[in-house]
């Protein structure tokens, strides 16, 4: 079984995410090819598709949006995604399980059947009649459920139920809140009969692999995932990690080798890369996980020199000008990669704030 080393793994990641070079394709095929992007935040989707394909436009997503093309609902880890509505109706099929284990524990364990069951009518007569935010939700629903804390029960009407934020939520340059409906009001038809997680496993490790079992488990949310990857074994191929870990693969995926020259990339806040997988060793240094993730749940926006995460940036807009401040963990290797990095730098404050503001860049 050959082992694939550290660098190796990275650069057959930064191919399968379109990271070695931009491509061009459709956002709605990379969304796809994403499998789902990390959306709890409205704009960091539209990061994550520019740093990764051609000539891409904020209005393409947007368009995606009202289209109802794609959607933004809870999935992988009971966070937010935005994903195609093909894969939003058989996804949340195979994650739900998951996503009822993530309920409060004062409504897994307190409500009787009867109870559950009347969560579910009225969450989702209420979102149906019109969309509604999860304060409105837990509201009402707490005047016919008394005793749960209104949080607690619109939590639960998000897990129980596909409820999907609709629009002008996630389009660039909106504001307010996320307001609800479900999956199955909003795209015109049902969810997925099928629950087997086969196919969305087998799209993860096209578009991560190689990986673990518990890199799946992780990027999922679910759990007992032996059996499934046994079944799937005679169709995959496998390596070990430096470690000795067992990894899994699609056949002819990409697997550069390890020296292939990687271009500096601005990642996005919650970045998946970031997220999908036990051991981040092939993209990030542990040292550096307690500067990305934050005590309260934030992924910080991050940038990539050589394939690895190096350091943070923010923007931010004032008074007619754009400032990209960029914050290297330890000082930058070369001036050759300080100037990479400062030319993609520029080319975001372009995408983000447009030709219509004067731009600065700082290294902190």
């Amino acid at each position: 079984m050959r082992t694939l080393t550290k660098r190796e793994l990275n650069r057959a990641l930064l191919a399968r995410q379109m990271l070695l070079q931009r491509e061009s394709i459709t956002p709605l095929e990379a969304i796809k090819r994403l499998v789902a992007i990390q959306a709890q935040a409205q704009d960091p989707p539209y990061y994550a598709l520019w740093t990764r394909l051609e000539s891409f436009k904020q209005k393409q997503l947007s368009q995606l949006l009202l289209d109802r093309q794609v959607v933004r609902i809870a999935l992988h880890r009971s966070t937010i995604h935005l994903v195609t509505a093909e894969d939003c109706l058989s996804f949340r099929t195979i994650l739900q399980p998951m996503l009822e284990r993530c309920l409060h524990n004062a409504i897994r364990s307190g409500l009787t059947g009867e109870q559950r069951r009347e969560l579910l009518f009225c969450a989702r007569t209420l979102t149906e009649e019109k969309p509604r935010t999860l304060d409105e939700l837990g509201r009402l629903l707490a005047e016919k459920l008394p005793g749960y804390a209104n949080a607690d029960l619109a939590n639960a009407a998000r897990n129980l139920l596909p409820l999907v934020q609709v629009t002008p939520r996630g389009i660039w340059g909106a504001g307010g809140q996320a307001c609800h409906t479900t999956a199955e009001a909003w795209l015109g038809k049902p969810l997925a009969t099928e629950a087997a997680p086969d196919d969305m496993l087998r799209r993860y490790l096209s578009a991560y692999g190689p990986a673990s079992i518990k890199d799946m488990q992780v990027w999922s949310g679910m759990s007992k995932l032996k059996e499934t990857i046994e079944r799937m074994r005679p169709t995959l191929r496998t390596f070990r990690d430096e470690q000795g870990v067992e990894l899994f693969d699609v056949p002819d995926a990409p697997l550069p080798d390890g020296d292939t020259p990687a271009p500096p990339r601005f990642l996005s806040e919650f970045d998946n890369m970031l997220l999908s997988y036990a051991d981040r060793s092939r993209i990030m240094d542990d040292s550096h996980k307690p500067l990305v993730f934050t005590v309260n749940g934030i992924i910080r926006s991050t940038f990539l020199i050589d394939g690895f995460v190096r350091g943070l940036w923010k923007l931010e807009q004032r008074k007619g000008e754009a400032t990209l401040s960029i914050r290297p963990f330890e000082p930058i290797g070369s001036e050759e990669e300080r100037s990479a990095l400062a030319l993609e730098g520029e080319k975001l404050l372009k995408f983000a704030a447009g030709d219509d503001c004067s731009h600065r860049i700082l290294f902190l």
